[in-house]
């Protein structure tokens, strides 16, 4: 089974086009799944794979207190698994095809208030080339939404100063998102006085690279959203996930259109972007639930 994972990986990378985090979660899923079967049922082959033998797995899930969203992750993989196999003659039945998803709870995200956002921007306030990036990649990541994975990932040539908008490619598509003056000037101000004296060859033309002129990590940035949400006095456990929250919430509130904040963020589905209307519909139940 740990061929047919593979190949179903790759076909993921190569066809469906799919981002490294994508790939990455359904290779963990699998290879959980396939673990399970090869203590419990003998290291099946994939068409020697029962219901039976998926319906275990998910109970062995429950028994172990598996989050409902966990589990549901793990069924969507194991659908898209079995019916790759099947398009691709590698069973003659689709086992996964009566799993059904427990019910997940959708979870109001917590968000900044306006005043909170605006302590946290203003933390990298000084003219150290690290203060500089760090005031640059704050705002531009509030001011557009972007995961933090599309924020690292951006070049040179995904950003249009002039116009003012960046371009974000995820799973072979790819979105233009406008940005105000205020990221503007703080990338401007980046580009002129911090990132050529930060690079190193290694970072090609990455936007943002860290202290070591290597290009931004996740992990990086995560550090600089913790720290600076610590100096402006924020004691909500806040992530860098929390600004393209607060950006949404923001957007929703002050009256943008819902279809246009889901081409924004990305969303394929925007019952996923309709969860930010319910934020503000009850300022009041809003900051006694956060």
């Amino acid at each position: 089974m740990e061929r047919e994972i593979e190949s179903f990986i790759a076909y993921l990378h190569n066809i469906k086009k799919t981002s490294p985090n994508t790939e990455m979660s359904y290779r963990r899923d699998l290879t959980k799944m396939r673990i399970y079967l090869e203590v419990t049922a003998g290291s099946p082959a994939v068409h020697e794979v029962t219901k039976e033998n998926l319906k275990k797995y998910l109970a062995y899930m429950e028994r172990r207190k598996y989050k409902a969203s966990t589990i549901s992750r793990s069924i969507a993989s194991m659908k898209a698994f079995y019916h790759y196999l099947l398009k691709n003659g590698k069973v003659s039945e689709d086992v996964s095809a009566c799993l059904k998803a427990p019910k997940v709870e959708r979870r109001v995200p917590d968000v900044l208030s306006a005043e909170e956002t605006e302590r946290l921007l203003e933390g990298p306030s000084g003219d150290s080339d690290k203060e500089i990036r760090d005031s640059a990649m704050l705002e531009l990541l509030y001011a557009t939404g972007i995961r933090v994975s599309e924020l690292i990932r951006l070049r040179l040539s995904d950003i249009n100063m002039h116009m003012g908008y960046i371009i974000c490619r995820e799973g072979g598509k790819e979105r233009m998102i406008p940005f105000g003056s205020r990221a503007r000037e703080a990338v401007q101000r980046y580009l002129r006085k911090a990132r050529d004296r930060m690079m190193t060859n290694e970072a090609g033309d990455v936007l943002f690279v860290n202290c070591k002129g290597a290009p931004m990590s996740r992990q990086g940035f995560w550090k600089i959203v913790k720290h600076y949400a610590k100096k402006a006095g924020i004691t909500k456990d806040i992530t860098p996930h929390t600004l393209r929250h607060t950006f949404a919430a923001h957007m929703v509130e002050n009256g943008a259109d819902l279809k246009s904040v889901q081409e924004m963020l990305g969303h394929s589905d925007i019952s996923t972007t309709h969860m930010y209307c319910s934020i503000h519909k009850n300022d009041d139940a809003m900051v006694k639930d956060l």
